[in-house]
Order: structure tokens, then sequence, then C-alpha cells
């Protein structure tokens, strides 16, 4: 049996989630139960699978055989190619320290207890049924004639059936007038609200004749179901519409009130950015760090470059906190850091897009640990200086984001500064132009600044703009760092607040960036190449 369970952000409890179904006899079982898990792109979401030897019916684990485990985060299986990740299990039960729209998990485990644990995969796919719609359009024929001076003016109200029996009306088609065989206009309506995911649940559609003072009369009704509707992709269904008072009063010489046919039925299915994902899309994620003077002189404590060897500065934390979400989507998990606004040695020029890492022909770092690593290595041999310019590192990821148009890579800047933005007209100039491509750009202010700058640049007030052109999309995200971190409060907590406000836009903005170009996910994940040599000047 498997045994899956999610761990808490505040105190990093695991609780049990589910159990899958126990298979006798091998060593290899494919379980058949699926976990449905919520998916937040924003949020790290800690995973643990245990995997055990039942040798009773007993529903306490440790009367059963301890297998092996693995950790991981809800993000790595959505971030593997084709959302399918197979990890070795480990074979101790023991705490690992780690910084660490509804998916379904199917699990496998193969291998041989013992000394070599053996695997397990897990797959994760979206549920279908959550983002169905359907175009629907109807017409009547020789409906029951209602009005004393004329035909009728009928319209259609659609209810759904709920678990206890009752109705709850899901939509009104528009009024028809003077009419006995109306065509109502086609409309769209998500399969959840027509029947909340269930295709075989009943579905009521009532006619009516309107009446100006609301006293609306009844023509008569029939029922249906989605899979029923959804016949009408490839024919066309005709239902009796009943009126059962005027059935019992006229008996055998009533036949029906009229029919109703479907005319079409076009189902459609949301692309999401799993979707995308799913297929192979890789997020290539960039950090640029503020080394201006502004900050302070990294050997004191009051430094925001402060090296604690207790605990992490703000820099660090806001690093952790938001790449460590981000770096489930990146295959290789190699990220170019950069930094700007200090002297390099050694002649002692002021930079404003240089390597973190020492190397401007290969500024990537192997993971965020890397990129920490990196970044206290950099805090030793350059000088802070200034001014504080962000259009050059902008314009760096621009420049790689501009050969992507394919939709097969999305580029994400983590920008992170304590100052005012002394290049603001080459700032707004670069981000117009960046609006048009596969990137989007995060902000943390860090320290005690006001940082209106900053604030305007997010655009959620007003659209920025440049020389009279006004970004196509929003692509900036900022938060100021001291909105989430206090002295004394939980720094996981704070930086699980901070990472959830800072990426909760991006799905929405890479959406839209697919969708305005008309970039389809791909059906499967393409083979995963390495990234183009990152050259700095």
């Amino acid at each position: 049996v498997c045994v899956l369970y999610t761990q808490k952000v505040a105190s990093r409890e695991w609780r049990e989630y589910g159990r899958t179904e126990a298979i006798s006899n091998t060593l290899n079982p494919d379980f058949v139960r699926k976990f449905i898990v919520d998916f937040f792109f924003e949020e790290r979401q800690n995973l643990r699978f245990d995997l055990y030897d039942l040798d009773s019916k007993s529903e306490n684990l440790s009367k059963h055989d301890f297998l092996g485990q693995m950790y991981c985060t809800l993000g790595e299986v959505v971030g593997s190619p084709g959302s399918r990740m197979e990890r070795t299990l480990i074979s101790q039960c023991c705490n690992i320290a780690r910084t660490l729209h509804d998916t379904i998990y199917h699990l496998c485990y193969s291998g041989i207890p013992g000394k070599n644990c053996g695997t397990i995969i897990v797959k994760a796919e979206e549920l279908g049924n959550c983002r169905e719609s359907v175009l629907l359009q109807f017409c009547g024929n020789n409906l029951d004639k209602k009005d004393f001076f004329g035909k009728s003016d009928p319209f259609l109200v659609f209810y759904r059936s709920n678990e206890d029996g009752t109705y709850t009306i899901c939509h009104k088609t528009e009024v028809v007038k003077n009419t006995l065989d109306p065509v109502w206009q086609a409309f769209k309506i998500p399969v959840r609200a027509l029947c909340n995911g269930d295709y075989d649940r009943a579905i009521k559609i009532e006619v009516y004749d309107w009446d100006r003072d609301g006293g609306h009369d009844y023509i008569g009704e029939f029922k249906t179901s989605y899979r029923e509707l959804s016949k009408g992709q490839s024919q066309f269904s005709v239902w009796e519409v009943l009126n059962i008072k005027k059935k019992k009063k006229k008996k055998k010489k009533y036949h029906n009130s009229g029919t109703v046919t479907l005319l079409s039925c076009l189902i459609d299915v949301e692309v999401t950015f799993l979707d995308y994902i799913k297929g192979g899309t890789q997020i290539n994620f960039t950090v640029a760090i503020d080394f201006t003077a502004s900050n302070g002189n990294p050997s004191q404590p009051t430094s925001l470059h402060y090296m604690n060897p207790y605990q992490l500065n703000a820099y660090a934390m806001a690093l952790r906190a938001v790449g460590e979400i981000i770096q489930d989507y990146d295959s290789d998990k190699m990220f170019p850091a950069l930094g700007f606004g200090a002297k390099l040695p050694p002649d002692g020029r002021v930079s404003h897009e240089f390597a973190l890492n020492g190397n401007p022909g290969n500024p990537y770092c192997s993971g965020i640990e890397g990129v920490i690593e990196a970044y206290y290595q950099s805090l030793k041999n350059v000088r802070l200086y200034g001014p504080t310019y962000f259009s050059p590192v902008i314009n760096h990821v621009a420049r790689y984001a501009s050969l992507i148009k394919d939709g097969s890579e999305y580029f994400i800047l983590l920008i992170i500064s304590d100052g005012v933005i002394s290049d603001m007209a080459q700032t707004k100039e670069s981000i117009v132009n960046a609006s048009c491509l596969p990137m989007s750009i995060i902000i943390v202010g860090v320290g005690s600044a006001e940082f209106d700058e900053m604030i305007e640049l997010d655009g959620d007030e007003v659209r920025i703009s440049s020389r009279g052109r006004f970004a196509e999309r929003d692509i900036v995200q900022f938060v100021p760092f001291r909105d989430y971190i206090t002295p004394r409060g939980n720094h996981i907590l704070s930086m699980a607040r901070l990472a959830k406000d800072v990426l909760a836009e991006i799905p929405d903005q890479f959406l839209y960036y697919m969708r305005t170009r008309g970039i389809k996910p791909s059906l499967t994940p393409s083979a995963y190449t390495s990234k183009p040599m990152t050259a700095l000047s």
C-alpha cells in the first residue's frame, strides 16, 4: 500500500492525506486509486509517499513492514516531462531537512525491499471536467400558442439537479418574440455549472411564454443529461415538450406541446497553465540583485547584505522564497544569476549586468542554493557602488525571450533591490518592449524606502507607458519585503506568503501571452535541450 502525506506550511507537520488500495503478492504494483489534490503554482506543496508491506488487516501502519519513502513537491511532479516523475525510494523513515485548478496522482512502485528499495513513479493529470464548457444552440417547433392576440414569446430555462432531488437554475435563454418556431441564440456554459461535472446527472429544461408583467406562462418541459446533449456534436437531438397538467386534462387527445431541437453542440476544453507545462514548456528563471552602496557595508549588521552566520539576510530570503517554487518547472535547475550597481575587480569598472559566479561567459548557477552561494561570494569580491539601473538586466532577459516564438520557453526575471530607480525612463521603455515577449518580471523591494517607482512599474492602477506606447500586457509584480518579514515572526510562513503573492499572477500572464499569439500546448513533451549560453558584456 502507498500512503500520501501532505505538509502544513506553518507547523511543518506531516498529515496523512490518503492511502491506495493494497495489492497482494507483487513487487511491481500499479495502484488504481488516485489522489485528488488542489494545485497552486504560487505555493510550495510538499508531499511524502510511504510504501508498506501489509501483514494484517490492521489500519495501524506500525504493524506493517516499511518498504521505503519519497519526498517531493507537487510542482516537481507537474513540472516533470509529461508530468511523470520517477524517483528512488529511500530506506529509512526519517525527517529530511529541506528548504522547502485540481490534480490527480497515479502511483506505481517497483523494486525489491532491502538494500535497494526500488523506485516510485508518480504521474499527475488535470481533471478534465473542471474546465470543459459547451456551446449549445436550440430551436423550437410548433410550440403551444399562449398569447391571445399573437402566438408566443418563448424562452428556455435550464436547471441542474441536486443530490437531494431539487433543481437549481443555471441558465436562461433570451426571449424570441411572436413565434411558435423560435431559434434561440447559441450560448456557452461551463459543464460544471450545467451538471456539476456529472455527465449523467439530470438536466431539466422548461419552456415558457414571456409576459410583460412577469407572470410567464408555462408551456412544458423535458429532461436530458450532458451525456445526451454531447451526442449533438454528430447528430440532431429532438425532445418532446410535455405539459403534464395539460396531458391529464386532454388525455389521449394530447400529444405534446411542441418539440425542441438541439441544433449544435460544441465542446471546448479550456487550455490551462498545466497543459503547457505538461506539454514541455520550460520556465527559465533569472535573478538580478542590487549591489548599490545604499544597501550598506556588507560587513556591518545594519546592511541589507550582511551575511549573518545564523540566518539569511533579506536578499537571500527573497531568493529562496521565490526560487524554490519556480525551480520545480525548470528541467536542469540551472539559473543565470546577475548583479548590478557594483565595481568589479580588477579595474573597478562599474557594471549593471555582471555574473554573480564571476564567469560572464556562463553565468548559470546550480539550483537556488547555487545562486545564494554565488551571491555570497560576490559580496566578498565586488565593491558596492551605484547608481540603481534596472533596464540592463531587463534587456538582458528580453534578448533571449525575443528568440522564442513557439511557446517552448517562458522567462521570469526576479529583481531584488533596495532603493530609488535611477533609470526610470529607460526601465519603462524596457518593460513596454518586454510586454510583447514571453516573460514576466517580479520585483521585491527590501529595506525601508518608499518604493514609489516600483509601485508605478507594477502597473496595477495605470498601465505603464513609454514615449506614447502602452505595455501590451501587465508583466510586472512588485511586493515590499517588509510587509511579509518581521524580526520575531515565523520566517518560513512569511516566505511562503511572499512567494504566494509575487507568483500568483504568473499563470495568468503566461496564458495571456500564449492565447493572444494562438500558441497551443504541445500534446507530447519535447525532448529537453540545454539552454543557450548567456554571455554578458
